[in-house]
């Protein structure tokens, strides 16, 4: 049985439509396909900022550094601490240059009862679209290139705090605004976004366990189990 290492934030959703999603972000999508388990090393669908507003993408999740010299570091880099993210060398430089917005509809979380471990999904706006704040990058090698993202956390807030130590970062849409603006460099102002998001729109309930593989990708993963 191949074994699953879990990691914050190691699982999302996005199921909403197509129609939807272009609608609420003002964007086209192409080769859109739902997912009820993206796990990291997957295509997820990303928005970033340029001198003619927002644009969006698919990233491999998993930031792989420009200056890196194996592709496989990624699978160790889904997540950056907002609090160290100016200081880090596989990121300090992306913060006032390649930050990104990464679209979801729930993520996941594992909290341990004992030995055992159960998922919770986590949703926000009774299941509407949110996005991670992320930071992008590119590498490449001869022929062969990644263009690859992170997803920040920082501190968990009021209902995060009972599954577990940290949460994904979530942004509002002033902050969204801000975050994909290729004109703000400031890294204090920036690192001043990154706080837990308002629990009271956030909710909770467990899950099954089939989560756990990422092989699994059906609406049953979101239902709620006692």
């Amino acid at each position: 049985m191949e074994k699953e290492v879990i990691q914050m934030c190691g699982r999302f959703t996005l199921e909403t439509s197509k129609e939807v999603i272009e609608s609420e972000l003002g964007i086209e999508l192409y080769d859109y396909i739902p997912s009820y388990n993206i796990a990291p090393t997957q295509q997820v669908l990303a928005l970033v900022g340029t001198t003619e507003g927002k644009k969006a993408g698919y990233l491999q999740w998993g930031l792989v550094p420009s200056w890196s010299k194996d592709p496989k570091f990624g699978s160790k880099m889904i997540n950056a601490r907002s609090e160290s993210v100016d200081e880090k060398p596989s990121f300090k430089q992306l913060l006032t240059r390649r930050r990104c917005l990464i679209v979801a509809d729930s993520f996941y979380e594992w909290k341990k009862d004992g030995e055992e471990k159960q998922p919770y999904r986590i949703t926000v706006n009774d299941g509407g679209l949110f996005t991670f704040a992320g930071l992008w990058d590119r590498w490449q090698q001869e022929d062969q290139m990644l263009v690859t993202c992170t997803i920040l956390t920082t501190k968990p807030n009021a209902l995060m705090d009972s599954l577990h130590h940290r949460m994904p970062v979530i942004l509002g849409e002033q902050a969204q605004n801000d975050w994909l603006d290729p004109n703000i460099e400031d890294k204090h102002y920036l690192k001043g976004l990154l706080q837990p998001f308002e629990s009271t729109t956030m909710a909770a309930h467990p899950v099954s366990k089939r989560v756990n593989n990422p092989r699994n990708n059906d609406h049953a993963l979101i239902e709620p189990v006692s």
